[in-house]
């Protein structure tokens, strides 16, 4: 007996080792794990699937051709790409079905043309919450895909516009996509264009803030490029004193009209002026041939409520 327990003793420590699963940053929630983020969103595929990324800081960028894929900081604000390119376009190139992505933070996305996103949009859904874009050209920039449908909620733009060469574009520029809800988000400390450029015949932009204060060279706050439908509500907006732009804060079809503006409702914001803004102001420039709702919004002297362009 004892013999056999000493030749069971050898061939355990002698039997070869089974091997370990590949370990990385980025896992594929129910499957493995990956050492870059493409090769997740690859094994994913055509199918639907939850992209779990460790806290780091990453160059890494990915491209997703196909499928329903979410993309989600293990710990919100610890996952960051920093730098992060693919295509020339931004961290994240998006033309699949829908994607989510949730928690991250998106940081100096600078590329020649001055177009460089956090998120590339040119198909499909996109809901984002709990994110932010810091310091870069653009946050999100899309296409156009009209039965497509944003949704952006608690998230942060800063520092977005113009990069130190001129080049630059808007904090978020929307195509002309079915719909934009943005809510309980910030924009602030632009650096070149609008935050908000759309040209969505449907929007909601509710109990967001916009704070100019220490913005330069920005345009407006909120700009409806060809009109739309819908509801700004329950907003802060701050002008500040160093832009392109001061004569308006929110735009109405200020590049033709082509949706109707006529189910727009602008009430319950609230809109004062930076200390060193020593002009006047207009809160709607409304250059549409609808009657647009504004009301009950609280406005600080100097800010004419309404003009028609």
């Amino acid at each position: 007996m004892r013999m056999i327990a000493l030749a069971a003793a050898l061939l355990a420590t002698t039997a070869p080792a089974v091997p370990q699963a590949q370990q990385g940053p980025f896992t594929v929630e129910g499957g493995q794990s990956f050492a870059s983020l493409q090769e997740a969103v690859a094994a994913i595929g055509e199918g639907r699937g939850t992209i779990r990324i460790a806290p780091g800081r990453y160059g890494e960028c990915a491209v997703q051709e196909a499928g329903e894929i979410t993309y989600v900081a293990q710990v919100p604000g610890k996952t960051v790409f920093d730098r992060a390119i693919c295509e020339g376009k931004a961290t994240l190139v998006l033309r699949g079905r829908a994607a989510r992505v949730d928690g991250i933070v998106f940081m100096r996305t600078l590329v020649e043309d001055g177009n460089g996103a956090g998120i590339r949009l040119e198909t499909g859904n996109l809901h984002v919450t709990n994110a932010m874009f810091i310091d870069g050209q653009c946050g999100i920039l899309t296409a156009s895909d009209p039965r497509g449908t944003i949704v952006i909620e608690r998230s942060t733009f800063a520092g977005l516009g113009k990069d130190p060469t001129g080049n630059g574009a808007h904090a978020i520029y929307i195509g002309n996509y079915g719909s934009l809800r943005v809510v309980e988000s910030r924009f602030e400390r632009g650096t070149g264009g609008h935050y908000v450029k759309a040209r969505a015949p449907q929007v909601e932009i509710l109990d967001s803030s916009f704070d100019d204060s220490m913005g330069r060279n920005t345009n407006y706050a909120i700009d409806l490029s060809n009109g739309a439908s819908g509801r700004i509500a329950g907003n802060a907006f701050e002008q500040g004193p160093a832009k392109d732009n001061y004569g308006t804060i929110i735009a109405v079809a200020p590049e033709g009209v082509k949706h109707r503006s006529a189910g727009l409702v602008i009430e319950r914001n609230k809109a004062w002026l930076s200390p060193g803004f020593k002009d006047s102001t207009t809160f709607v420039g409304n250059w549409s041939r609808d009657a647009v709702v504004v009301r009950d919004n609280d406005l600080a002297d100097r800010i004419a409520v309404l003009a028609r362009r």
